[in-house]
């Protein structure tokens, strides 16, 4: 199967050479690499030139946001399957691309776990994302997979859309719920550690921040005619808590 792989930059300078880096060096062939730059100002398009014989696509214009982007990334791209790997992110090794194709066989889509890691020192990790097996009903518990590492078939783009440009952060959670959720569009779990993350997420830092990301996440429900449940976004930031407490040995085993 061809992957398409889609990272999303904007003045990214100080981290996507290593976001680059970790896609190129993956050992499976049939990579499509499209990088979709809002139209840097600093040094990330000179970065980005020095891999163009490795990148497919290189789209660098304004945008409206990081959805616009990624959805521009997934008009572009041509494969069977297509994962988003922003500008601040590295794949954990050089095999994650060949578990992907290898455990998502005939299903629609796949999620993994994910690491946060410090900014400077990728190998530190500050939080652990261990995703769990997806059943159905379980979002409305406040589970959702970590967006770094769910791949979905090019076919679900085309049949039930990309993301959805009324949400400023949570377009990526409405987009999963969308998918396996409403839809109940196939998917299967790895079990492994397949990205790291740096720690610099807005939508936790402040109590107006975290007010702003509920408020999306209520409208993420409401837009699919579907309704939470009474708890469901009240459990969705309190279920991240553990992942502060899974810093030990149980992680370091996939990195």
């Amino acid at each position: 199967m061809k992957v398409s792989l889609i990272t999303i930059a904007y003045n990214s300078a100080e981290t996507i050479e290593d976001t680059i880096k970790s896609i190129v060096a993956q050992d499976y062939s049939n990579i499509e690499y499209i990088i979709i730059d809002g139209g840097s100002t600093d040094t990330t398009l000179s970065i980005i030139d020095k891999f163009k014989d490795s990148i497919a696509t290189i789209i660098s214009e304004p945008d409206k946001g990081i959805y616009d982007a990624m959805n521009k990334g997934v008009q572009n791209s041509t494969g069977d399957i297509v994962g988003i790997l922003n500008s601040d992110d590295i794949y954990a090794n050089n095999k994650v691309v060949s578990r992907i194709v290898e455990a998502i066989g005939d299903k629609d889509s796949i999620y993994a776990d994910l690491v946060y890691v410090n900014r400077a020192n990728t190998d530190k990790v500050n939080r652990y994302w261990k995703s769990g097996t997806y059943k159905k009903g379980i979002f409305k518990k406040g589970w959702m997979p970590p967006h770094p590492t769910f791949f979905l078939k090019k076919s679900c783009y085309d049949q039930y859309g990309t993301y959805n440009l009324r949400l400023r952060s949570a377009a990526d959670y409405e987009l999963m719920l969308r998918m396996l959720h409403k839809h109940n569009i196939s998917v299967v779990y790895l079990p492994e550690v397949i990205t790291k993350m740096r720690v610099g997420g807005q939508s936790n830092v402040t109590l107006l921040n975290r007010l702003k990301a509920n408020k999306e996440d209520k409208l993420a429900w409401s837009i699919n005619d579907l309704k939470p449940g009474s708890l469901t976004l009240i459990m969705k930031p309190l279920r991240k808590i553990s992942q502060f407490f899974k810093k030990g040995n149980e992680n370091r085993q996939f990195l």
